[in-house]
């Protein structure tokens, strides 16, 4: 049975959920925290995503996910992010693990378990699918996700086999 996403309603208490976490950090650290874009298109295994994209910080929820499990997101889920986003804006991402000592810390403060994964049961939940490509050595083959092999086509980068040390050659074939 496929999962359907939540409904408007149901992202309308994400959004005030979200809000009250980060003003919950307001109280918390004493100072103000700006509000967050909120996005609901996050696909594949996890519930949410905190991440910086083209310099604009948002928050990206697996609405698939939250209609699964909607009462754990909203206590876990929810906190979990805003965490991230509190710890960048006080320590800066780069100065920081992503679920490090000052990350746990912020979690918890929320109200959060500071796990860096949760444990779903994802039958029904649609599961994005990487592509990978195929590449030998001179030992055995590989398999590498688009990136890597996106940056071997670019020339921006080659990869060795851990094993004999050769370089991996593009085989020419996709699999998924």
């Amino acid at each position: 049975m496929f999962v359907q996403p939540i409904s408007e309603d149901q992202r309308g208490l994400v959004v005030q959920a979200t809000a009250a976490c980060l003003a919950h950090a307001e109280e918390i650290f004493q100072r103000s925290f700006p509000a967050i874009p909120l996005r609901f298109d996050l696909r594949g295994r996890a519930a949410g995503m905190y991440r910086i994209y083209r310099g604009t910080r948002l928050i990206r929820y697996n609405p698939h996910i939250f209609a699964k499990y909607f009462t754990e997101s909203l206590a876990q889920t929810v906190p979990h992010e805003v965490a991230h986003y509190v710890t960048d804006l006080l320590y800066g991402l780069r100065s920081v693990r992503p679920h490090g000592p000052e990350w746990r810390g912020i979690a918890q403060a929320l109200g959060a378990k500071p796990r860096a994964t949760g444990n779903y049961d994802l039958s029904g939940i649609p599961q994005r699918r990487q592509t990978l490509y195929d590449y030998r050595c001179a030992c055995t083959q590989h398999r590498l996700g688009a990136q890597r092999h996106n940056r071997m086509q670019r020339g921006e980068g080659g990869y060795l086999c851990r094993r004999c040390r050769a370089a991996l050659v593009f085989c020419g074939a996709e699999s998924g």
